[in-house]
């Protein structure tokens, strides 16, 4: 079975030529605790039409918790809003400290994440591709 981030590059590559991509280890590779999902991804043109129908597929499932489509820079972000309303939004410097934070200190937080990517990846293989 491929891993997750695997199912994601294949998902997220269903929208279109991806130019990048990134989702962070489920585990920590020292420490063996769960760490807080989020991918981030480039295509290789502008999709602005596609990361809506991603935003609004996500946005209309039952997650566990609340998750953001990020479209402020030249990457796509898909990450729980809580990261970004703890850290003051992606560019501030604590950031890096939040995530720390949660993947140390909120193990039950980072299982529901992890949960709902499973959802979030599956509902997105069966969302339609617009023709062109």
């Amino acid at each position: 079975m491929p891993t997750r981030s695997a199912r994601a590059m294949q998902v997220f590559s269903r929208f279109g030529e991806l130019a990048w991509f990134s989702l962070p280890s489920e585990i920590h590779p020292v420490y063996g605790y769960p760490q807080v999902p989020y991918m981030g991804w480039r295509y290789t043109s502008a999709q602005e039409d596609l990361a809506r129908l991603i935003e609004d597929a996500v946005g209309a499932l039952p997650t566990k918790v609340e998750w953001t489509l990020d479209r402020t820079r030249k990457n796509l972000l898909l990450i729980p809003t809580r990261i970004l309303r703890e850290a003051d939004g992606l560019a501030s410097p604590a950031f890096a400290n939040v995530v720390h934070s949660v993947n140390t200190q909120d193990h039950e937080f980072c299982f529901r994440a992890l949960s709902d990517l499973d959802l979030i990846l599956q509902r997105l293989q069966q969302v339609p591709i617009p023709k062109e």
